[in-house]
């Protein structure tokens, strides 16, 4: 198999990593043992060692073999990153069942959709989003909603505070009785400390992330222990000079997206190294963050980094501490990559993935060689392969332009309950992504164009087709398509050109109200064009590139 992207590896970069045969946990357990008294996580000044973690990981698996979830079960946590996420997420995997990473932001139409396709029975979440979790409860097998609070997580001091802060802000919950409804801390707090007795293989499945994948339909990515471990540990390697113990993430990226799992959560924990976690990005907050835990690694999508870039002050905060820095979601363009590694004096490099990958299967060297526009080169373990689109077997030439198609340990098994769309991008022992590319005679790889219709706005996957849906369902509007425009800050924004029914007239107020009710707020156009006609093809499909070009010609 040829491979010669291997010889342009960094020094101490292995063409092949070994991978353990163990559940993902064991990375947690690890850490306690060597680093008991290391801090695991910090949130706003307040600490957990790693000995403290692994009891709350316990603790909160016991709870859930309490309430009967068994191995296998769906339990879905819908948390920003705060300590209890961490604690979740181990703790359902500690018993066998399967974390559902659920978007926090999601409207009750998309919870509603992606609780019933998983089956999820239990449900991990905060008390301000309890209201939605609660209007579609009985449209759904939910049987048990876990809730907890941003304040538990605070330090006393701050803690006493939080309820003040959020009456102010109108996001105080005062959570009813129900039987169905726990509160997280009181449901732990009587637990064993003790790891529950539960055989882990690492061929269970461990997650069904979802994702658009390579058609626009969500469908839940499954991912066994074994993947994520894979993905792990192949990250770690393509940075040799990660010290156990030593090292402080920056976990600012959600952990609800399995890049921010695997790249910040699970590459943390496997080397026993902090995490400072910050629910939200807001620049100030990062930039302070930084500053004063010496954080080491960050992790983020290009809009972070631009947002710091151009932060009036920024020159005014210590970020010499940084040393690695992976961008992905999305392009990083050179202009966001000099003006970063020139603030912090760090390494700041593009990767490039998949859900359906776990996600990275490839990345830019970090002391090594750089292209333009590169993806980097495929990490150890990894194969990569460009090839023809009509048959999707046929290996082009160097240099020609087809379909990326990527094979390893951190691949998928398939799509939860979609045998049909898993073999149609899993084929031959490869993943057929959709993304065009090309390769060069080193091995570097290019992204020519993103899969044909999604847009990617702030590191975030969106499909035109769901947009305009809810578009369509405007009673004034006739027609509707929706296009991402190049943006420096996000990506790309999300534009609308509506064409309304005859005699009707609208504001773009009045569209985007509309949309705002149906669709998180990054799937939300940004603008609204009103337009007497849509170009479309001889046979009525919609000429998306037609769009693009007019706005680039302006």
């Amino acid at each position: 198999m040829n491979k010669p992207w291997i010889q342009h590896y960094d020094s101490g970069v292995p063409e092949t990593v070994s991978l353990p045969d163990m559940p993902l946990f064991q990375f947690l357990t690890d850490a306690c043992q060597t680093f008991p008294d290391h801090p695991a996580t910090q949130f706003f000044g307040k600490t957990t060692t790693y000995k403290e973690l692994a009891s709350k990981v316990n603790q909160f698996a016991n709870a859930l073999l309490k309430l009967n979830v068994k191995k296998g079960d769906k339990v879905a946590i819908m948390l920003p990153n705060i300590p209890q996420c961490v604690i979740a997420f181990y703790g359902v995997l500690k018993i066998g069942a399967v974390a559902v990473m659920t978007n926090p932001l999601y409207v009750e139409r998309e919870l509603l959709v992606q609780m019933n396709d998983a089956n999820a029975e239990t449900i991990v979440t905060l008390d301000i989003f309890y209201p939605k979790i609660e209007a579609v409860f009985e449209k759904t097998h939910l049987k048990h909603i876990i809730a907890t609070s941003v304040g538990e997580a605070l330090p006393f001091v701050l803690s006493l505070f939080y309820p003040i802060k959020a009456k102010k802000e109108g996001t105080f919950i005062k959570l009813p009785q129900k039987t169905y409804l726990y509160d997280m801390k009181l449901l732990m707090k009587s637990e064993s400390e003790s790891a529950p007795n539960v055989n882990v293989a690492s061929s269970d499945l461990a997650l069904l992330q979802y994702t658009g994948g390579t058609t626009g339909v969500p469908k839940g990515v499954m991912l066994t222990h074994q993947n994520l471990i894979a993905n792990t540990l192949q990250c770690r390697a393509w940075v040799p000079d990660l010290q156990k113990g030593k090292e402080v993430f920056l976990a600012v990226i959600p952990f609800f997206h399995v890049f921010g799992m695997s790249v910040c959560m699970n590459l943390a924990v496997s080397l026993g190294a902090t995490m400072v976690l910050l629910p939200r990005f807001a620049t100030r907050d990062v930039l302070k963050a930084i500053q004063k835990t010496k954080t080491t690694i960050f992790t983020g999508v290009q809009a972070m980094y631009v947002a710091i870039n151009n932060f009036p002050t920024v020159k005014e905060y210590d970020l010499s501490s940084i040393r690695a820095c992976l961008s992905g979601a999305g392009p990083l363009h050179v202009e966001v990559q000099k003006k970063f590694e020139a603030l912090t004096g760090g390494k700041l490099v593009e990767g490039y993935g998949l859900s359906e990958a776990s996600p990275v299967t490839h990345a830019n060297l970090i002391h090594g060689k750089r292209k333009e526009g590169s993806i980097g080169l495929p990490l150890p373990n990894t194969d990569a392969r460009i090839v023809d689109l009509e048959t999707g077997e046929k290996e082009l030439p160097v240099g020609e332009v087809g379909e990326l198609i990527v094979s390893g340990p951190q691949v998928m098994q398939g799509y939860w309950q979609k045998p049909a769309e898993s073999q149609s991008v899993l084929r031959n022992g490869y993943l057929h992504t959709g993304d065009m590319a090309r390769q060069d005679e080193e091995g570097f790889f290019f992204i020519v164009d993103r899969k044909k219709d999604m847009i990617k706005s702030c590191g975030e996957n969106v499909y035109p087709r769901e947009v305009e849906e809810v578009l369509y369902r405007h009673p004034k509007v006739l027609d509707a398509v929706v296009v991402g425009l190049p943006d420096r800050f996000s990506g790309e924004k999300i534009k609308a050109y509506l064409v309304l029914k005859e005699g009707e007239s609208a504001t773009v107020e009045e569209i985007l109200d509309f949309c705002k009710k149906d669709l998180s707020r990054f799937k939300v156009p940004k603008e609204v064009e009103f337009r007497s006609s849509i170009p479309k093809t001889i046979i009525g499909k919609v000429l998306r590139r037609v769009l693009i070009e007019e706005e680039m010609g302006k």
